[in-house]
């Protein structure tokens, strides 16, 4: 249909604080010729070189942007433009291992760090709206793009091509589409019209 990245997020891996669903993501990356991007449980660097080595193009960190700086500067270092981190926030504040545990971490703080750390590019989620189609936390992701002037993919809540509009005039550089795709609130081409 045109999209031009595929987002995966090993959920089983996200909870269990490492990579589990390893032949779901060979055959993804295998059977399909635009690049992927994969986070949940990715938590060492021999991890991130399996995946980069399975075709993943970038590889996203959550958990342990929070929990292991030191392994996110050594990524940046070695793998570049292949790191991602990805905040996930409810009411500003970082959850983390798969949004179960909250912090007293304030995203926009958590984002800087990782600019000194060599982070290049960040997915934000607001998890109070992730899934729920009730618009992504236009604020939130504004006050992001305004402290760290990186690359911002925007997930959570995205369910209309309005959505979609706003987000580009904010600055994102993607958004991710999942259960508006499901439903039907999206049409995928359309969506692609907007982003290009």
């Amino acid at each position: 249909m045109g999209a031009n990245r595929i987002h995966i997020i090993d959920l089983d891996g996200a909870a269990s604080g490492e990579v589990v669903n390893w032949e779901v993501i060979e055959r993804i990356t295998t059977a399909i010729s635009i690049p992927t991007q994969l986070g949940g449980g990715v938590r060492d660097l021999p991890t991130i070189e399996k995946l980069l080595k399975t075709g993943v193009e970038r590889v996203i960190l959550g958990t342990v942007a929070v929990e292991n700086t030191e392994l996110v500067r050594q990524a940046c270092v070695k793998y570049a433009e292949s790191i991602i981190v990805s905040i996930d926030a409810r009411e500003g504040m970082v959850a983390t291992h798969g949004w179960r545990q909250k912090t007293e971490l304030k995203a926009v703080l958590l984002a800087r760090e990782m600019v000194k750390l060599g982070v290049r590019r960040f997915i934000y989620t607001d998890i109070a709206r992730d899934g729920t189609l009730s618009g992504p936390n236009y604020d939130a992701i504004a006050e992001l793009i305004e402290a760290i002037r990186l690359p911002v993919i925007a997930a959570g809540g995205i369910s209309s091509l309005s959505h979609l509009k706003v987000l580009k005039q904010i600055g994102v550089e993607a958004a991710i589409i999942g259960k508006a795709l499901y439903t039907g609130d999206i049409d995928l081409r359309q969506a692609l019209e907007i982003a290009n």
